[in-house]
């Protein structure tokens, strides 16, 4: 599947969770989705994106948010996925798996295709993990997937794309946070 198909599948059952994009997904996501709950994540630091979203669930028990984030920035922080398992919170993460550092340049990730997501989320302690290489199947339990209770690690496949540069998020930072605090009402 490629990362276009993956996401517009969430877009279709995300209701009204927060979703928090990072890298390769930010340049897409727009095309989906453009609501108060979308934040463009695009620190200087790969990776960060699920404490970001952890933190926001916590913050806010009562919504559900989905993280949606590349395989090679969740490799740069593993100690999330042991964080998000010890504080569990409605946190849903969403790996596009293209086996690539996409936006820097398409370099391979070191034992792509080898690595087992969902092992090492088990491993952490998120006991509900998904796995899933083709749309298809994505398509027929994205609904069950994203239902309470979090967390939980959801493992999509994709096709890597090279050639691509970072994609710049749609608003500014300081405009980002603006609508999110308005989409969450605080």
């Amino acid at each position: 599947m490629t990362s276009e198909e993956a996401l517009a599948i969430l877009a279709q059952y995300r209701s009204d969770a927060v979703v928090i994009t990072s890298m390769g997904a930010v340049g897409i996501w727009p095309r989906f989705s453009d609501t108060l709950l979308d934040f463009a994540y695009m620190p200087s630091a790969m990776g960060q994106a699920p404490a970001l979203g952890l933190g926001l669930a916590l913050a806010q028990p009562q919504r559900r948010v989905i993280v949606v984030c590349g395989d090679g920035s969740l490799l740069m922080n593993l100690g999330s996925l042991v964080t998000i398992a010890n504080y569990p919170a409605e946190l849903y993460l969403v790996i596009l798996d293209n086996g690539l550092y996409e936006v820097t340049g398409g370099q391979p990730i070191v034992g792509s295709r080898r690595i087992h997501f969902g092992l090492l989320a088990q491993g952490a302690g998120i006991r509900r993990t998904y796995h899933f290489c083709e749309a298809t199947a994505w398509q027929q339990a994205a609904r069950q997937c994203l239902e309470p209770p979090g967390p939980v690690m959801i493992w999509l496949e994709v096709e890597g794309r090279l050639g691509l540069k970072t994609p710049a998020p749609p608003r500014s930072m300081p405009e980002q946070i603006e609508r999110l605090r308005r989409g969450l009402g605080v």
